[in-house]
């Protein structure tokens, strides 16, 4: 029979979706699982999105331009400067989701070879946009020890090469929360000029910062207008994960043009999501004052819930929605797959993502888990219970 392509064998399977057909045989048996596996929000989608596509009256479903609606650009460089964000119409390219703005920014910025230097744990995504695009991922590795800051500008600069074109760097993290202070992206800003290198940051969780802190924009640093490529995404912000609307943002007009004509390959962004997404731009602040008061309220209960049990290590997340747990396990992918093939505690199990597809690394967390706190504070006290049950009786 016909052979399938290397490049197809080497493309990862998603840590967070490969574990579904076992929650599903769960499901089927009766048994409740709680999903904290996947950064899916339980928070309600704005209602001016919804009615605006309710009451979106067309006769032809059109294609729109390449880069997406003019409106929409122009109502999303406004949201942008409201931000602080020097991001004006043209500096936009409207996209099928963050994923396809992630795969514009690879394929615009690095060749068949080339290498992406990305702190690790990373968005386990990365992995297969990096095989897809020919392209390798150089990790360097920050620890939960720091609570996953980034690491010595010197382990940086030790890993680049002559094939170093591009850091890929997460803000907040996802999966670990980790919010980049001010100095740390000037660090990066100073390295990306000193080799000349882009700096591609996907900012999609930018509204998620807690406990008083700020996000800082690689968007917002003076002289790094050539090298700076903002990710985006409505998914999250907005609560619009199916609608599979994003943007890929830069000054760079060499970028721009590039990433442009991988716009026209695939023609448009889809219609009737980015009269959503337009919308959406309406939501008023007090909405996301609700979210993030609801999110940090959630994230203080998983931790002080997760810090109960004995043997357990985590790190506070400062931003987005999830976090990263070391477990006393010696694989998370066999404790993840028991939790839902074996075991239920009164009819009930949890399902968690296991970490070690959130490296690139081999045999690097293999203890630890990715926790996404998008359930309810009740349904929080009562996973993290199930997994301190199931931890005392696991066949370790």
């Amino acid at each position: 029979m016909p052979k399938i392509s290397n490049k197809g064998h080497q493309m990862p399977e998603s840590p967070i979706r490969k574990l579904v057909p076992y929650a599903e045989g769960a499901k089927k048996r009766g048994v409740k699982v709680y999903h904290l596996n996947i950064g899916q929000p339980d928070i309600k989608t704005p209602e001016v999105a919804l009615q605006a596509v309710k009451n979106f009256d067309i006769k032809v479903l059109e294609y729109s331009h390449s880069a997406g609606f003019e409106s929409y650009r122009n109502k999303l460089s406004a949201y942008y400067k409201t931000h602080t964000l020097p991001v004006e119409p043209q500096d936009i390219i409207i996209t099928t989701g963050g994923s396809e703005a992630l795969m514009f920014a690879l394929g615009s910025t690095l060749d068949q070879g080339d290498e992406v230097i990305i702190p690790e744990p990373f968005y386990a995504n990365y992995n297969g946009f990096a095989t897809a695009s020919g392209v390798t991922v150089v990790p360097v590795i920050s620890g939960i020890e720091t609570g996953f800051a980034l690491p010595p500008i010197e382990a940086f600069e030790a890993l680049i090469t002559p094939k170093t074109k591009a850091i890929l760097i997460c803000n907040p993290g996802n999966p670990t929360g980790y919010l980049y202070s001010k100095e740390e992206i000037e660090k990066l800003a100073e390295i990306v000029k000193k080799h000349d290198l882009f700096l591609i940051a996907d900012e999609v969780y930018r509204e998620f910062a807690y406990d008083g802190l700020q996000h800082h924009s690689v968007l917002n640093i003076t002289g790094l207008e050539q090298h700076a490529i903002m990710i985006d995404s409505v998914s999250k912000r907005y609560s619009m994960c199916g609608a599979r609307i994003g943007c890929i943002v830069s000054k760079n007009k060499e970028l721009m043009a590039t990433a442009m004509k991988f716009a026209q390959a695939r023609l448009s962004p889809p219609t009737y999501a980015q009269v959503a997404s337009e919308a959406a731009l309406d939501t008023p602040q007090s909405y996301f004052d609700e979210v993030i008061t609801e999110y940090k309220d959630r994230r203080d209960t998983l931790i002080a819930e997760m810090q109960k049990i004995e043997g357990v290590t985590i790190a506070t997340p400062k931003g987005a929605f999830y976090c990263i747990a070391k477990l006393p396990v010696k694989n998370a992918d066999d404790f993840a797959q028991w939790l839902l093939e074996s075991y239920d505690f009164n009819g009930e199990t949890v399902m968690v993502a296991p970490a070690a597809g959130f490296y690139s690394t081999p045999g690097v967390g293999l203890d630890e888990v990715r926790i996404a706190y998008v359930l309810k504070k009740e349904d929080l006290i009562k996973s993290v219970a199930i997994l301190k049950e199931a931890l005392e009786v696991y066949p370790n």
